[in-house]
C-alpha cells in the first residue's frame, strides 16, 4: 500500500508539472501573437520564419540540457513548440518533392515542424518554381547522400535559380522494403527512386538477385505503385508503409550504417548570422593549369575552412565545369568577405549561393 502512495504523490506531480507546463506554453503563443500584431502595425513586410533565430534557439536548448532528457531529444521538442507558435503568427507554406511519405517531407517536417503547410509536387524543379513564382515561402530538396554522393538535378537548378539557401538539414537515412505481398518470393519487381536503389544495391543483388529494378520520381510514388501491385515492392521510408498501407518486408536494408542525406532550404532571403554558419558558392575558372588552386587560394589566405566542394558540367561549352563550394562562415563574417570580393573578381563566373545556419537537429 505504501508503495501505492508514493507512486501515486509521483503522478500527482507530473500533473502538475504538466499543467505548469502547458499554461507556459500557451504564454508563449500569446506573445507569438503580439509579435505578429507589432510586425503589422509596423508594416514589416519580411518573413515571420527567422532561420538564424530558430537555430540560436534550439542550439541554446542543447547547450543547456542537463538530462535526463537527451539533449537532441528536447531539441525536437522545442522545434514543435516553436513550430506551433509561428503558425499563429503567419502560417508558412513549404513545398517539397511528394508525394506524402517521401524522405524530403521528413527533412521539411523535421526543419520547420507539423504545424507547417507542406506542399508535395512532383519533381525537383516544380519545388524550385514554386517559391520563384511566390506561391511558397521556402523549398525543401535534396542536395547530396553520404553514400551516393550529389543530387545533380538540384546542383544545376542553383546555376539560374534566384533563390538563396536559408538552412539545411541532416537525415539519417533508413530504407525499407514495403509491399502488399507477403514474402521476397512473391515479388516480380522493386520500384524506387534512383538514389535509394543505389543505397541498398548490395542488399538487393544478395537478396533479389532475379527481380525486376524500377525506377521512379520518388519513393513516395515507389509506394504508390506497390499499392496496386501485389508483385511490387517499394523501398521508401518507415512512414511511407504506415501511409499507404503496406508491410514491411525488410528493414534497414542500406548497404552502409549511418546513411544521411543533406536538404537544402530555399527562399527569397538573406539570412543573417547564427554564430555557427556555411556559406555556399559556385565559380569556375579558365582551363588552365593551377586556375582552380589559384581560386581556393584566398580561403587559406584568411583562414576559411572549405567542407565541401564538387564540379558539375557548366552546360555553356563542352569540357567547362562550375564548382560548388561549401566554407565555414558568414558572408557578413570579414574573413568570408574578403574572400568573396577576391573571388568576384578572380573568377570566369561567380555566385554567391547563400550563407545559412549550419545543421542544429
Amino acid at each position: 500500500m505504501g508503495d501505492n502512495k508514493d507512486l501515486k504523490e509521483l503522478r500527482t506531480k507530473i500533473d502538475e508539472i504538466d499543467v505548469q507546463i502547458q499554461s507556459i506554453i500557451e504564454q508563449r503563443g500569446a506573445y507569438a501573437l503580439d509579435v505578429a500584431r507589432f510586425k503589422e502595425k509596423d508594416g514589416q513586410t519580411t518573413a515571420y520564419y527567422r532561420p538564424e533565430r530558430e537555430a540560436q534557439i534550439l542550439q541554446r536548448v542543447k547547450d543547456r540540457s542537463q538530462g535526463p532528457i537527451d539533449p537532441q531529444t528536447m531539441a525536437r521538442l522545442f522545434r514543435e513548440i516553436m513550430s506551433a507558435c509561428l503558425a499563429l503568427e503567419q502560417p508558412t507554406k513549404v513545398a517539397f518533392l511528394g508525394p506524402s511519405g517521401t524522405y524530403t517531407e521528413d527533412a521539411t517536417l523535421k526543419q520547420f515542424g507539423q504545424s507547417v503547410q507542406s506542399v508535395p509536387l512532383g519533381s525537383i524543379d516544380s519545388v524550385f518554381r514554386e517559391v520563384e513564382r511566390g506561391h511558397a515561402e521556402f523549398a525543401v530538396v535534396p542536395v547530396e547522400n553520404s553514400t551516393e554522393g550529389v543530387v545533380s538535378h538540384t546542383l544545376d537548378r542553383m546555376l539560374d535559380s534566384p533563390l538563396k539557401i536559408c538552412g539545411e538539414v541532416e537525415l539519417s537515412i533508413q530504407h525499407c522494403l514495403m509491399s502488399q505481398a507477403k514474402s521476397l518470393d512473391d515479388l516480380r519487381a522493386v520500384v524506387s527512386h534512383q538514389q535509394s536503389l543505389a543505397q541498398c544495391r548490395e542488399w538487393l543483388a544478395a537478396n533479389l538477385p532475379n527481380v525486376e529494378i524500377v525506377t521512379v520520381n520518388s519513393n513516395a510514388e515507389a509506394a504508390k505503385q506497390a499499392t496496386k501491385d501485389p508483385t511490387l515492392a517499394a523501398i521508401a521510408g518507415i512512414n511511407a508503409s504506415k501511409i499507404y498501407g503496406l508491410h514491411p518486408l525488410a528493414r534497414n536494408i542500406e548497404d552502409h550504417v549511418g546513411n544521411t542525406t543533406r536538404f537544402l532550404v530555399l527562399g527569397n532571403m538573406d539570412v543573417d548570422p547564427s554564430g555557427r554558419d556555411k556559406t555556399s558558392l559556385v565559380l569556375s575558372s579558365q582551363n588552365q593549369s593551377g586556375a582552380l588552386y589559384r581560386l581556393l587560394a584566398p580561403l587559406e589566405k584568411n583562414n576559411i575552412s572549405m567542407s565541401r566542394i564538387e564540379s558539375r558540367p557548366s552546360r555553356q561549352a563542352k569540357w567547362e565545369y562550375v564548382f560548388f563550394i561549401d566554407i565555414e562562415g558568414h558572408v557578413q563574417d570579414k574573413a568570408v568577405a574578403n574572400v568573396i570580393k577576391v573571388l568576384e573578381k578572380e573568377a570566369d563566373f561567380f555566385k554567391h549561393l547563400g550563407s545559412y545556419p549550419t545543421a542544429v537537429l
